[in-house]
């Protein structure tokens, strides 16, 4: 995207940033009050022991009483301890909740609008790459959320500290040199303000200059948070523990050794930004600082001249020459922010663009008959199916209907819909035409978080968090034990459960735990199978259940499959067809369309049929 295309006008950069300070308001009061008063604190806190010092030098100057300097002392002494304990203890919040918190809280942002979207939505394609896009841009600079909130607390800063600096060197302008000086032109009105535009201009141009030279990195984010992304998988390749085999084993390590060891690729000596860092971006800096300098210098040299004139005395002249020099450091630093803040609006644009994408499934409102006996029917009547964005059908004038309590067998060669089958029935995605019925009604009508706890579903990819055991398949720390320990033994996971010496308490993995277990494939599908059965919902989805099993395994699986199933109503999808003895009914799809559906026996004495081919196809390998 270009530079042209970056660019958000100042109106709307504010907009954009009184919404961002809304929304973290919202989602973590704390961070954001964390930082507004170690800022408010720090910014202004530095005014006291220049005031105080003022106060002190002016005592000692006019030769005042002992007990008065001696007072002064100690109250600047205790103020500015008390000052500094008070700042040690905000800072020391701001680390907690800002610091550390920032990114995380971006991360939590994201997380809760992925999963409160929409599954359309949240697996579209684009989502995805916008989302990637973010990640990009926050990993590589902090762009977005992270540096809008510090360019917030950068003009918080400078605000305060401009604030200060007016109240503490307002009276060095009005204060007047003698008559009788040869320096009572600094008297003149016209020689104040000439000061005051001349010390502006120095900061402002500074900050320009700065900002001219900062903007360069936010023009060339995209190729900041590319090499970014590059370096973060490259240079930890080696210290990742799926890959430590491969690359040992096919001496691959040279992938990562060649973006530490080339000094012309981005981040490197020779690399662009170094290159930039020192020509004309560094050159820019550099004079900069220099300007920055010279206004304290011309600042320190017209507070002496008008001591110097007899305007006032020499404890003042500490005060007037360290908060004017704050004055204008912190009008430089408000004239940079808004040049930063524009550039970085783009960014905080694209996070909002990701925020409101519309969640266009309708939600209904009906409840769910709740039912002893379970007697539910799940209807498709003329269904067909279009993912987003493509013309082929995935899924194509399916009529079908199954009861409660019946097993039921998906099979088909990849590619068949089967998998598209189950995402409309559990209603992650809704028909393109046709409609699905639960008990004779459109499940469109039924109140949308109710209708998904209906199902209990294992995915063929799916996902074990790092917690404790008792936790994972209780999906949660308050959970039944005995039920647990119930679900465990149905899906044949009892034995290695008495192996492990912390029971439901042992943490899967140990990316939380050292003592934590890292569990075969198979192990951790007979976790997910119990998570399935614990949540004990009418419907049971079982998407490959036995893929990462052995043949021993698989077979335990089954004969307790009674067990696991109940009076569940089970939906099997397999490319083993030996699933398939054990259940009612079979639906065999091919090109988005169920081309048989019968029992196991009946549907093998269609020899001709595509069930009984693949049957045989693999009944072969096992005779």
């Amino acid at each position: 995207m270009s530079d042209k295309e970056k660019k958000v006008s100042l109106r709307e950069t504010v907009s954009l940033y009184l919404r961002m300070l809304r929304l973290m308001l919202k989602k973590s009061r704390k961070m954001v009050l964390s930082v507004i008063f170690s800022t408010l604190f720090d910014a202004g806190f530095v005014y006291v022991p220049i005031w105080l010092s003022a106060r002190i030098i002016s005592a000692l100057s006019d030769h005042a009483p002992v007990p008065e300097i001696r007072f002064l002392v100690i109250l600047t002494l205790s103020v500015t301890a008390a000052g500094t304990f008070a700042g040690i203890a905000l800072r020391r919040l701001k680390r907690v909740y800002y610091d550390e918190g920032t990114y995380l809280e971006t991360i939590r942002i994201w997380q809760e609008k992925l999963l409160s979207a929409d599954f359309s939505v949240a697996d579209d394609p684009k989502t995805q790459a916008l989302l990637s896009e973010l990640r990009q841009y926050t990993n590589g600079g902090g762009y977005g959320f992270i540096r809008s909130l510090e360019s917030f607390v950068k003009m918080l800063r400078a605000f305060v500290t401009m604030l200060g600096g007016i109240v503490l060197t307002v009276s060095l302008f009005r204060s007047r040199v003698p008559e009788g000086s040869a320096l009572r032109f600094l008297n003149h009105p016209l020689s104040a303000l000439s000061v005051i535009l001349l010390f502006a201009a120095f900061a402002v141009v500074s900050q320009t200059i700065t900002g001219w030279a900062e903007k360069y990195w936010y023009e060339n984010a995209d190729e900041h948070s590319a090499a970014n992304r590059l370096f973060g998988h490259f240079l930890y390749l080696g210290i990742s523990s799926p890959a430590e085999a491969d690359l040992r084993l096919y001496k691959q390590i040279a992938f990562s050794n060649r973006f530490a060891s080339d000094k012309t690729s981005t981040f490197c000596s020779q690399g662009p930004f170094a290159m930039k860092a020192r020509g004309r971006v560094g050159i820019s800096l550099a004079a900069a600082a220099a300007l920055s300098v010279l206004l304290s210098g011309l600042i320190a040299a017209y507070v002496g001249l008008k001591a110097l004139g007899g305007a006032f005395g020499i404890g003042l002249v500490t005060q007037y020459a360290a908060a004017a020099v704050k004055l204008f450091s912190g009008l430089a630093e408000g004239g940079g922010i808004i040049g930063e803040s524009r550039a970085n609006a783009w960014f905080l644009k694209k996070n909002f663009e990701f925020l409101d994408l519309p969640n266009p499934m309708y939600q209904g409102s009906l409840t769910i008959e709740k039912r002893r006996d379970r007697n539910y029917e799940i209807e498709f009547r003329n269904v067909s199916f279009r993912y987003p964005g493509s013309d082929a059908y995935a899924l194509r004038n399916v009529n079908f209907s199954f009861r409660i309590g019946k097993r039921l067998a998906i099979v088909g060669e990849n590619g068949s819909g089967k998998t598209t089958f189950i995402k409309l029935l559990a209603r992650l995605y809704d028909p393109t035409e046709g409609e699905i019925l639960l008990n004779g009604i459109d499940i469109r009508k039924y109140d949308y978080r109710e209708y998904l706890s209906v199902f209990s579903v294992v995915f063929q990819d799916f996902c074990l968090p790092a917690f404790r055991l008792g936790e994972t398949v209780g999906s949660g720390s308050g959970y039944d034990r005995k039920r647990v320990l119930d679900a465990l033994k149905k899906a044949g996971f009892s034995e290695r459960l008495s192996e492990l010496p912390n029971g439901l308490d042992t943490f899967i993995t140990k990316e939380y735990d050292a003592s934590g277990v890292e569990f075969s494939g198979g192990e951790s599908q007979k976790i997910a199978i119990a998570r399935s059965v614990y949540r004990d919902a009418p419907f049971m989805i079982l998407d490959e259940p036995t893929a990462a099993l052995d043949p021993k395994a698989e077979a335990e699986v089954y004969s307790k499959f009674d067990d696991i199933a109940g009076d569940r109503t089970t939906v099997f999808i397999s490319h083993r067809l030996s699933s398939c003895r054990f259940c009612d009914e079979i639906a065999v799809f091919s090109d988005g369309k169920v081309v048989q559906q019968g029992p196991h026996e009946a549907l093998l004495r269609d020899t001709e049929g595509p069930y009984a081919k693949l049957w045989n196809a693999q009944a072969q390998w096992y005779v």
